[in-house]
């Protein structure tokens, strides 16, 4: 890769190894969390650059197509990662990456996990209630484990329950907290 792939014309070896180390390591977290690699190393590009940059130029920086640069940086948006900022003299648009990383936090608990852990909940109570509603009519056999079923699902719905409380804690203190003091906490 020429130094003119590199956004700010990067030329010192140390410099490109953490760049690179930056973006595989984002990528790979993106994916563990279940996004796209590319989301993860679209953020990295735009959380180490110091000047907001154009679809053209991640799209060359990352060696992908505009299509997937383009579409990957509408789901960031959207999740509060990554913002269109505007760039005086040019007409195209440009994007520069959240640093309020209290903020990405609360955006992705509050709009994927919680949800997530919603939907997880409602199959959960749909399946026990299709259970219970079916278990009269159930073999001896049968009736043994659907309630079997029963209390293993009801042990999940207690863990998914106790989630929810955490994450809502969490979201509803957001505003009040602090998250700098977190750097003079030792944990041992």
């Amino acid at each position: 890769m020429s130094d003119r792939d590199w956004p700010g014309g990067l030329s010192e070896e140390n410099l490109k190894a953490v760049n690179d180390n930056m973006l595989d390591g984002l990528g790979k977290l993106a994916e563990y969390f279940g996004y796209s690699k590319v989301m993860g190393q679209l953020y990295g590009a735009l959380l180490l650059n110091p000047t907001p940059l154009s679809l053209d130029d991640l799209a060359a920086f990352l060696r992908k197509s505009k299509a997937n640069v383009s579409t990957n940086l509408r789901i960031l948006e959207n999740m509060g990662t990554v913002r269109e900022v505007w760039v005086r003299g040019s007409r195209r648009k440009f994007y520069t990456a959240e640093t309020d990383f209290w903020r990405i936090l609360i955006n992705v608990l509050s709009n994927r996990e919680m949800r997530d852990l919603e939907r997880a909940l409602q199959v959960l109570e749909q399946s026990v209630e299709q259970l219970r509603r079916t278990m009269p009519q159930m073999s001896e056999e049968n009736l043994k484990l659907a309630q079997f079923y029963v209390e293993r699902i009801d042990s999940i719905r207690v863990l998914f329950r106790f989630a929810q409380v955490i994450l809502n804690s969490i979201l509803q203190q957001a505003g009040k907290f602090d998250v700098s003091e977190v750097q003079r906490v030792r944990i041992e």
